[in-house]
């Protein structure tokens, strides 16, 4: 599959370029935000099950969202119904990449909590083969150290990151190319990772962003939530040629 690889600059051109998708028709992008919001707080409510559900649908929503970034594109209207297509054709790709994710993300879970255990034995032990005893008697001395929690929070972003990576462009992979889920978010990681620099420069500004959108009591969450949408979708068309089924 032909990737490009591009300058670090489109990093902050995807964000412009997703905000011009907003842009275009900001009413009907914040009440899909509304509704996918409400959906989302809905599910997460569901005891036990509630936030994996959440996880295993997030690619069949993503992939309809990129179905409207696509109308708009070509000058088409952007519908409420576009929240949903993902359900009506590569459901069960789109699900299997959501389940895909949710045993990532619980096999991340598992590992950090053997490490933590493991931090906090070797701490244990270092404080017994030191002289005498690790203090257990708070909360705090039961912990292992800074640095090793530290360390902890090092492997996880390092295991989280490609994940995400591969599971960006994913949905839309299927959706407008019809990959299987595997061979999506292969060529997704393939093609995030080609294009570092820009993606390293995107996630900077959209921390900046997001930081701005939570001042005014986080109502700039409802641009900027369409907007990292619509630059999903720009920088998808970047990196790959479009190629619709």
């Amino acid at each position: 599959m032909d990737i490009r690889i591009l300058s670090a600059d489109r990093g902050v051109g995807w964000i412009s370029e997703g905000f011009g998708l907003f842009r275009l028709n900001p009413l009907i992008w914040i009440l899909i935000s509304l509704i996918y919001l409400t959906i989302s707080g809905i599910i997460s409510l569901i005891p036990f099950i509630g936030p994996s559900a959440l996880t295993l649908i997030q690619p069949v929503l993503s992939a309809g969202l990129m179905a409207g970034c696509r109308a708009l594109d070509k000058g088409g209207e952007l519908r409420i119904e576009h929240l949903f297509e993902g359900f009506q054709r590569g459901t069960q790709a789109l699900l299997t990449v959501g389940l895909l994710t949710l045993a990532a993300y619980l096999g991340i879970g598992v590992l950090g909590i053997a490490v933590f255990l493991i931090l906090g034995a070797v701490s244990a032990g270092v404080g017994f083969l030191g002289g005498g005893f690790p203090n257990f008697s708070t909360p705090i001395g039961a912990l292992p150290d800074f640095g090793g929690m530290l360390m902890g929070g090092l492997i996880f972003v390092a295991l989280f990151v490609p994940i995400t990576m591969a599971t960006w462009f994913a949905p839309a992979l299927i959706w407008f190319r019809g990959l299987p889920a595997l061979e999506a978010m292969k060529q997704s990681f393939i093609g995030c990772w080609r294009n570092i620099l820009p993606f390293l420069l995107y996630g900077l500004a959209i921390l900046i962003l997001a930081f701005l959108a939570l001042i005014p009591f986080g109502l700039g969450l409802l641009i900027l939530g369409p907007t990292l949408v619509g630059s999903v979708y720009v920088a998808y068309q970047d990196i790959f040629p479009v190629d619709e089924r």
